[in-house]
């Protein structure tokens, strides 16, 4: 198990950056993520890749821990939404806020699958196993996003 966090970790980490609003929050949400793979990796069945079956346990843990925020927020009854907090080592150039931008302003679906297939490096493959569609569906979702992406880039240059 050592190892597999050792191999994991890093990743998963980034990964829970791009879905939560802090550096404490995205290590609580990858600490979750390997106590569920553990705890119910006596019923795991292997039938592909074990990647793409982490990953939609980390997607899943950061969706409950965002809903779990905001109903701690709405029964406090706070009114106004503070703004996020925005990680300090995590964009380390201009570009990389713009483009951080231009990736947060895409739709759901289409920010979960640039995220896995280039924020994670994962194959278009591994990407359809942890979003749970297929292969052609991510293809055109990545397509739709990067035709989004230049679009923007090309009015702000404009």
């Amino acid at each position: 198990m050592e190892e597999l966090i050792a191999l994991y970790y890093p990743a998963l980490f980034r990964y829970c950056l791009w879905h939560t609003p802090d550096r404490e929050t995205a290590q609580d949400a990858v600490q979750e993520t390997f106590l569920k793979v553990i705890r119910y990796f006596g019923s795991y069945r292997h039938r592909g890749e074990f990647r793409a079956f982490l990953y939609r346990v980390a997607a899943n843990t950061c969706i409950d821990m965002a809903r779990r925020r905001r109903r701690t927020e709405t029964a406090l009854g706070e009114a106004e939404e503070e703004p996020a907090y925005v990680e300090p080592g995590f964009a380390l150039a201009d570009s990389d806020l713009a483009l951080t931008a231009l990736v947060a302003g895409l739709k759901e679906e289409q920010r979960e699958a640039v995220l896995l297939r280039y924020g994670q490096d994962m194959t278009l493959k591994e990407t359809a196993r942890t979003l749970g569609v297929p292969v052609r569906t991510v293809q055109s979702r990545l397509r739709r996003a990067l035709k989004e992406i230049r679009k923007k880039l090309e009015q702000e240059g404009a």
